[in-house]
């Protein structure tokens, strides 16, 4: 398909970056269109594993990596990977494109980002990342961003960017934190315009044209739809619309230019930070998940929460977002466990439900309604065909795509992109 999204389907980490990664091969542009380097798709080639945070993860492939309006852009990390991407001999002058309309997160957002949640009681503390996405959309929303076009131009740097920082460093005092250096601080910013302008240019243009060109496009998600902002855990979520919902927006492509959608789900489930997880095992099964599967944050480096296959959420973001298929992730994780749980539906305050709540008070009451399937002993990690894999992992599969309404088609049995199974499209 032309143009083909794919996002996340429960909390975050399903794998997104192996899997577009993996699609990748033979793509023209990979595209992000939310979130910012709050973000960490880690990529494994044979021995060597990156951490893109910015980066859309098909330049690894050769394909062009567009970086679209709806990113907010921190161009501290940016150039960190620029650099990586350049000692992979590959040119960000020529890989790289940086949307003009895209907005910046300043060098005072991160504390203020920081700051802010750390004055929030205990229970409604987020657990930000800290890295000043949240804060740089709200600066967006409320008139104060600064975008990529303004810092190409010499007169918002002079008029505009010292009100902002000023501005910025008022709030940081009123949040209790360290207040910037304004002329270090400008003569930094200063120093990226040269470095970032070749890449700098109309991405709505340059996608309406790949389009119009019969163009492959893959369109890269970040965080994942059950921490959209609209549609997941709030206030426990990040500031952007993750699913298909932020395309629009977040690229200029219309939504019907979306010819595909993917959604990307761990075979079971993790969450970072804050908020209701009602199949979190807090036991030796979910000791055992974090272990094998080597559940850390790329981002924060902080320990995940891991617990069984919650197919409540992941049919709730399947419905939202019209997908038409899934990549499963990690399923090799799964191997020696037995049996296998997939949460088929909740129990609150005396009646069972099969809808994702809104309310995270009802939500983090919630008790999970398992449906046990039985599990593999088994190493899945030399499967690369349908037919390699042993008959219980394949029941686990089909028992979860019965459950989520929507079919596996690609299925992870290991961090390396080899690793893969292709599953087959429908009426392949």
């Amino acid at each position: 398909m032309p143009v083909t999204c794919v996002f996340g389907a429960q909390w975050g980490d399903e794998g997104k970056g192996k899997v577009v990664d993996y699609l990748a091969d033979g793509a023209d542009y990979v595209v992000r269109y939310q979130g910012g380097a709050n973000a960490g798709h880690t990529i494994r080639v044979g021995d060597e594993s990156f951490a893109l945070r910015l980066t859309p993860s098909g330049v690894l492939r050769g394909s062009i990596g567009v970086i679209a309006n709806g990113v907010v852009i921190d161009p501290r990390v940016l150039l960190e990977e620029m650099e990586l991407v350049a000692a992979r001999g590959i040119r960000p002058e020529d890989s790289l494109r940086i949307s003009d309309r895209a907005h910046l997160v300043l060098p005072f957002h991160p504390p203020l980002d920081r700051a802010l949640d750390a004055a929030r009681s205990d229970a409604w503390r987020v657990g930000t990342t800290g890295r000043g996405v949240s804060t740089a959309i709200a600066d967006k929303h409320s008139y104060d961003g600064f975008r990529v076009i303004d810092l190409m131009s010499e007169r918002m740097r002079a008029e505009r960017l010292p009100y902002l920082l000023e501005r910025g460093n008022e709030r940081l005092r009123t949040a209790g934190a360290e207040p910037l250096d304004l002329t270090a601080t400008l003569a930094e910013i200063e120093s990226w315009v040269p470095r970032l302008r070749p890449m700098v240019c109309d991405t709505v243009a340059l996608l309406h044209r790949a389009r119009e060109e019969d163009r492959t496009v893959l369109l890269e998600g970040a965080q994942a739809s059950l921490l959209d902002v609209d549609f997941g855990t709030y206030p426990f979520t990040t500031s952007s619309n993750t699913g298909v919902a932020g395309v629009a927006s977040g690229t200029g492509l219309p939504a019907r230019a979306v010819d595909r959608v993917l959604a990307v789900a761990k075979a079971y489930t993790t969450r970072v930070g804050r908020g209701p997880f009602p199949t979190e095992e807090k036991g030796e099964v979910g000791r055992r998940l974090q272990e094998y599967g080597c559940e850390f944050g790329t981002v924060t480096g902080r320990p995940r929460r891991c617990g069984w296959f919650d197919a409540v959420g992941v049919r709730h973001v399947c419905r939202l977002n019209g997908v038409d298929g899934i990549a499963l992730t990690k399923i090799d994780v799964l191997s020696g466990i037995d049996p296998l749980r997939i949460c088929v539906a909740y129990q609150v305050d005396g009646r069972v439900i099969e809808d994702f709540p809104a309310d995270p008070d009802v939500l983090g009451r919630c008790e999970p309604i398992y449906q046990d399937v039985p599990g593999f002993m088994e190493s899945l990690t030399d499967a690369r065909s349908v037919d390699d894999l042993p008959e219980r992992a394949r029941a686990y599969v089909a028992a979860l795509e019965q459950q989520v309404g929507a079919r596996v088609e690609i299925l992870s049995v290991g961090p390396e992109r080899t690793e893969t199974v292709a599953m087959g499209a429908p009426g392949a």
